[in-house]
C-alpha cells in the first residue's frame, strides 16, 4: 500500500510475453481460443479481450503467424474499405488446434494471472495494511445504536485484520455491525479475472461478490497510474462474502467445471482482501467446531491449501478478516483450543430500556409513526415484564411494522394506541400452550 497516499498500488502492466510468466502454449491456446469464439480479427480488440497491452497480443499474434495458426488478412476489411489495422484470420491449422484446445478447456478470453503473481499484489493490498480509525467505523455505523464501549472493542479488532467472534442473544443487529465494518473499509483492491497454477485456470472475479469500483479520484497522477495498471484485474471496492446456515464445508473447496473444465475460486479466496462473515455459526448442517478446524491454518498462516481434480494441493494467500457471528455462547459450541485461534470475542447484548426507546422513537420518525406516550407506558409497564424486560434491537422495527399493517388494512392515522401495541405484541410471541388434535 502507498502509505502516502493511502492508496492501493496497482498491478504494473505486462510489457512483453516473457513478463507474462504463464506457459507459452497457454497463451496461444487462449488466444486461438478467442479468436475462435468472439471472431476477432484484429489486434486492439483481440488485446482488449484477452486484457493484454496491445504490443503484447501483437507478440502473440506474431507467435501465431510463425506456428502457421494465422496468418493476415491485407489491409482490406470484408466490405473492401481499407482497414486501419491489419486483420488476422486463423487457418486451417489454428481452427484445428483451437478446437483441440477447447476440448482440453473452454476457457477463452482474459489472460488469467500466475498465482505466485497475484501472491505478490496481495500483499500489496492486504486487509491487514488497513487502518481503521474511530471516526471511519463510528461514521460506519452512524445509523445504529450501539451498546457503550462496542465501538472501543470492534477498532482494534478490525484494525488487526485478524478474526473476530461475535456472540449474543439474536436480533441485536450483529449482521448490521458486520456490514458496518464492510462499510468502514471503503477503499479499493484489485481483484483478477482468473488466476492460473499447474496449467489450471480458477476464475476469481464474481460481478456477485465483487462490486466494480468507479475511479472517482481527482489526483492527475493516481488515474494516470490506473491507466496502466494491468487489466487482468478488474478494481473493485474491498469485497464482502456473508453466508449463514447454508454454509458447508465443500463450498470452501475449488469448484470444478466438469463441461468448460475449469475452476471456480471458493468463498474465501473470492474475499482475498476483504471480509468473510459466517452468520448465523450453529445453524449449518456442520458442527460449528469442524467448520472452525477447517479455518484454523488459514487463520493462523495467512495461507489455504486447495486442491485440484487430481488430487494435487497448493496453498494460496489467506488474507481475510473472518468475522464469526452466532447466538450461542461460545463455550456451548467451541472448545478452548478453536477459542484461542479466534482473535477477538466481542459479546453483543442487547440495549437498556434507555437505548430501546431511543431505537423505538428514531424507527418510528423514520416510519411515519406518531408516538404516544400512554401506548409507550402501556408496552414498558405491561408487556415487557412478561418477557423479564429482556429488549432486543429487532423488536422496536418488528412492532412498529405491524403497527403499520394494522392501520394500513383499517384505513386510520398511524399513530400508536395501547391497542395497536396489544396487537403487534400478540404476533412477536407465540403463546406456549398445547394444541389439541
Amino acid at each position: 500500500m502507498n502509505m502516502e497516499t493511502g492508496a492501493v498500488l496497482a498491478p504494473p502492466q505486462p510489457r512483453r510475453i516473457e513478463e507474462m510468466q504463464l506457459p507459452l502454449v497457454m497463451m496461444r491456446d487462449i488466444v486461438l481460443k478467442t479468436m475462435f469464439r468472439k471472431n476477432t480479427n484484429i489486434v486492439t480488440d483481440l488485446a482488449r479481450t484477452v486484457c493484454l497491452p496491445v504490443t503484447v497480443a501483437q507478440e502473440l499474434i506474431d507467435m501465431c503467424r510463425g506456428q502457421g495458426l494465422m496468418e493476415a488478412m491485407g489491409t482490406l476489411g470484408p466490405s473492401g474499405e481499407v482497414s486501419s489495422e491489419m486483420p488476422y484470420q486463423l487457418t486451417d491449422s489454428g481452427k484445428a488446434r483451437a478446437l483441440d484446445a477447447l476440448a482440453q478447456s473452454e476457457y477463452f478470453g482474459a489472460m488469467p494471472i500466475p498465482l505466485d503473481v497475484y501472491a505478490e499484489q496481495v500483499k500489496r493490498q492486504s486487509i491487514r495494511n488497513v487502518q481503521i480509525t474511530r471516526d471511519q467505523l463510528t461514521g460506519a455505523m452512524g445509523h445504529l445504536v450501539l451498546p457503550e464501549g462496542l465501538i472501543s472493542n470492534l477498532g482494534p479488532a478490525v484494525s488487526s485484520g485478524r478474526s473476530i467472534l461475535m456472540y449474543g442473544p439474536p436480533g441485536n443487529g450483529k449482521s448490521s455491525i458486520s456490514n458496518g465494518i464492510r462499510d468502514a473499509m471503503g477503499d479499493k483492491i484489485y481483484v483478477p479475472r482468473a488466476i492460473e497454477y499447474s496449467g489450471q485456470v480458477i476464475t476469481v472475479y464474481d460481478p456477485i461478490v465483487h462490486s466494480k469500483a468507479e475511479d472517482d479520484s481527482e489526483d492527475p497522477n493516481a488515474l494516470r497510474r490506473r491507466a496502466r495498471f494491468d487489466r487482468r484485474y478488474v478494481l473493485c471496492q474491498r469485497p464482502t462474502v456473508i453466508t449463514g446456515g447454508e454454509l458447508s464445508l465443500n463450498m470452501l473447496d475449488l469448484v470444478y467445471n466438469p463441461t468448460a473444465r475449469t475452476y471456480q475460486a471458493p468463498l474465501q479466496l473470492k474475499s482475498t482482501g476483504g471480509i468473510f462473515i459466517v452468520d448465523d455459526l450453529g445453524r449449518q448442517a456442520e458442527p460449528p467446531q469442524k467448520l472452525v478446524n477447517r479455518w484454523i491454518v488459514p487463520l493462523e498462516e495467512s495461507k489455504d491449501i486447495l486442491a485440484l481434480q487430481s488430487g494435487e494441493k497448493f496453498e494460496v494467500p489467506f488474507d481475510t478478516l473472518v468475522i464469526f457471528s452466532t447466538n450461542f455462547h461460545p463455550n456451548e459450541i467451541f472448545d478452548q483450543a478453536a477459542l484461542r485461534r479466534i482473535f477477538f470475542k466481542i459479546k453483543i447484548d442487547g440495549p437498556n430500556q434507555q437505548d430501546f426507546l431511543k431505537i423505538f422513537s428514531l424507527v418510528a420518525r423514520k416510519k411515519k409513526m406518531q408516538l404516544d406516550e400512554a401506548s409507550l407506558v402501556h408496552l414498558l409497564k405491561n408487556k415487557y415484564p412478561t418477557i423479564k424486560n429482556v429488549y432486543a434491537n429487532y423488536q422496536p422495527v418488528f412492532l412498529i411494522d405491524q403497527m403499520i399493517s394494522v392501520c394500513d388494512f383499517e384505513g386510520i392515522p398511524y399513530k400508536m394506541t395501547p391497542d395497536l401495541i396489544d396487537r403487534a405484541w400478540s404476533n412477536m410471541f407465540v403463546k406456549d400452550e398445547k394444541i389439541v388434535k
